[in-house]
């Protein structure tokens, strides 16, 4: 039985489906705040199918969430392919159009090609080689496509509160590996306080940045490794990261003089999963108390900006299981579960439906020319159609 799926699988594989799709996704710009335009024209691309239900729903702003569905009509359990529209900003350096989506030495180029758009290519595919092939299932598969990944994960969060589904597989750029956990993140926002005046008022004045550069020097010397597993060291990494990621104090430039009488720096923590809100900010404090033991003049602010939840899935997990018995086949090698740094939609609902992360595209992302192997695309587009049946059979 395996064996005939897997021949039709071969028999008609939709990768010219998955390139396709992708390469228009890359044409389009869809920088975040700028991805409605191509989630309204790649529901228009899907209705060309002419299978399934297709539907965009508006989160905010005119931003949609863009939806594909085939459903067998028959009971059994509802599986969701996932992934964002929008990506990053164009970096410098670029040689090329980033956005001509071109093919060469079996390359896609295109920026966002890894994150994500060869992701949601590939899914695509995938039930459209289940359709093409006539198998059989139970239950059904949505695609959706969520906006504002790279805000506030408004998107997934909205197609969760109107949707339910038992398994979900994220196309988030894994390099072909199979990951089962990822980092949370908190932000906090630290302000030194001091006392305004006019520069020729210089001692009069407390300068609030002063105040912060031993605030932020004791927070860049900080080192921490969490009482965490050695699985989530493996998977994950040891060490819990920390940087100040921005700064704001004074006047923009071009204002009037005066000396500050706030600064405020934002802190990026990356912990991993198990690693309390509570026990980042010990670690926080610590630093500040050994910046005032140095300058008992600073009086600090701290505020919870942010917090997005790290994710780590059971591997025995029934959607990992399908998963690693697909990529297994196709790879024809044994497969090792990994973890990400980074930060994808569960964060925000990898809590509420059994979820794997797995897609083609991998580190370093967002650099000038970058690009993605087909075989990857094939490969990807493979693993996610028998993952799909094995789900679903």
């Amino acid at each position: 039985m395996l064996s005939n799926s897997i021949e039709l699988v071969d028999r008609h594989l939709a990768q010219n489906v998955s390139i396709d799709i992708t390469q228009q996704m890359v044409r389009i710009d869809s920088t975040n705040g700028k991805e409605a335009d191509l989630g309204n024209r790649l529901a228009a691309q899907l209705e060309l199918i002419g299978v399934g239900r297709v539907w965009v729903e508006e989160v905010f702003d005119g931003r949609v969430n863009t939806f594909w569905e085939i459903d067998s009509g028959k009971p059994g359990p509802h599986l969701l392919f996932t992934g964002h529209l929008d990506t990053k900003p164009v970096c410098e350096g670029w040689t090329r159009d980033p956005f001509d989506a071109a093919i060469e030495q079996s390359r896609l180029f295109g920026h966002g090609v890894m994150d994500m758009k060869a992701g949601l290519g590939c899914q695509i595919g995938a039930m459209k080689t289940l359709i093409d092939a006539g198998m059989t299932f139970n239950g059904k598969i949505t695609f959706c496509a969520v906006c504002d990944h790279m805000g506030d994960q408004t998107g997934a969060i909205d197609l969760f509160k109107r949707h339910k589904f038992d398994y979900c597989i994220l196309g988030e750029l894994t390099d072909m590996q199979i990951y089962v956990a990822h980092r949370g993140r908190y932000y906090f926002d630290i302000s030194t306080i001091g006392r305004s005046a006019h520069t020729c008022h210089k001692y009069r004045a407390i300068n609030a940045i002063e105040k912060m550069l031993p605030v932020a020097e004791e927070l860049s010397k900080l080192k921490y490794f969490p009482n965490i597993s050695d699985e989530l060291k493996e998977l994950v990494g040891p060490e819990l990261f920390t940087a100040v990621g921005r700064i704001y104090g004074g006047l923009f430039p071009g204002g009037p003089s005066m000396i500050p009488d706030r600064c405020t720096i934002r802190v990026d923590t990356r912990p991993q999963p198990g690693v309390l809100l509570e026990e980042v900010r010990a670690l926080l404090d610590g630093a500040i108390e050994k910046a005032k033991a140095r300058d008992p003049d600073i009086r600090v602010e701290v505020v919870v900006a942010d917090v997005k939840n790290s994710f780590m899935v059971p591997t025995d997990a029934k959607v990992v299981t399908c998963l690693r018995e697909a990529w297994e086949t196709v790879m024809n090698r044994p497969a090792q579960f990994r973890g990400g740094s980074w930060l994808a939609d569960t964060a925000s609902v990898g809590h509420l439906c059994e979820t794997v992360i797995f897609g083609p595209g991998g580190d370093p992302v967002y650099q000038p020319d970058e690009s993605l192997a087909l075989s990857d695309m094939e490969a990807a587009t493979r693993i996610n159609t028998l993952t799909a049946l094995k789900l679903l059979a």
